[in-house]
């Protein structure tokens, strides 16, 4: 029997419910102040798709070739926009059904996030890839692509007030993406010891609410400014002591030294050897709640405050 993944209910009382196994999105939209009645009502959706009450309309209509992954309504422009398992993204249109248009993606889409006021459309899948979309109401443009992260992405939030992306990925990582900053920021936050599974944003408080496998319920305080994780860099030798690294074979024989095993200073992003990068230190303005690899000279220079 089809399992329903999950349902999202907007401010009024419209409903769109995915239909994961016939590749179907039912979508049931319950309009009230009309000034009519309406008795509760049974309405049943054939293929074992579901059952409403008390609805006014019920509609579906086919939108992917595999099963349905996500999907969000908008309220203001009547379009309900999904993702499949087929790697496609569509919006439609609510009140007739109809296809407004589609895109395909690098992998299959595990979140969707939708700013009303720029039609812009925030992808995440499971390479790790966010992709912005630009939507008209028949077409799409490719804005731009975001690769940050190692893992899939698992959870996608959008504050459109500080437009700022929030996306969380199976690395236990979240990064917050400074969109309206327009500067290409992007911030670091490590406090799950598993994949992050939910993300949620209070805007009153400007605090950010991070859920993971781990068990674990984190919340950000966004007022902090905070630090832009350092681009770890590449070398053949450890930029500290200059040994070499276990693949550089050429240093290896002159120096007659065995290669090393290379790791990353957190806090600098210097390629270094394990001797060099001894020490422990969580870095809260860099968003590393726990203890990460800093090489020594790092550690020495950080400060209680940091």
């Amino acid at each position: 029997m089809p399992v329903f993944r999950g349902t999202f209910l907007p401010p009024t009382a419209a409903t769109v419910i995915p239909c994961p196994y016939k590749q179907l999105i039912s979508s049931a939209l319950s309009r009230m102040g009309r000034g009519e009645q309406y008795n509760s009502v049974d309405h049943a959706i054939p293929n074992s798709l579901g059952c409403f009450i008390g609805c006014l309309l019920v509609s579906w209509f086919s939108a992917h070739q595999s099963r349905v992954t996500m999907v969000l309504f908008v309220l203001e422009l009547e379009w309900v926009l999904s993702t499949g398992q087929d790697k496609q993204f569509a919006w439609h249109c609510s009140e007739s059904g109809q296809r407004l248009g589609g895109y395909r993606t690098s992998a299959v889409a595990s979140g969707l996030q939708f700013d009303v006021e720029t039609r812009h459309v925030f992808i995440g899948d499971h390479s790790g890839q966010v992709t912005i979309l630009k939507l008209e109401q028949e077409n799409c443009t490719l804005v731009t692509t975001f690769r940050g992260h190692t893992g899939g992405v698992t959870a996608l939030c959008w504050d459109p007030v500080q437009r700022v992306l929030f996306s969380g990925s199976s690395d236990h990582s979240v990064i917050m993406w400074d969109i309206g900053g327009r500067k290409g920021t992007a911030i670091e936050l490590q406090g799950h010891n598993d994949k992050v599974q939910a993300l949620s944003y209070a805007q009153h408080t400007r605090q950010l609410i991070s859920c993971g496998g781990d068990g674990g319920i984190v919340v950000w305080n966004m007022d902090v400014e905070r630090q832009e994780t350092p681009e770890w860099l590449d070398s053949d030798s450890c930029q500290k002591c200059d040994q070499p690294f276990f693949w550089n074979f050429k240093q290896m024989w002159d120096s007659k030294k065995i290669g090393l095993r290379q790791h990353h200073c957190r806090k600098c992003g210097k390629a270094v050897c394990g001797k060099c990068s001894s020490k422990r230190s969580s870095i809260p303005l860099m968003g590393f709640e726990f203890e990460v690899r800093v090489c020594d000279s790092c550690h020495e220079a950080i400060t209680d405050e940091e």
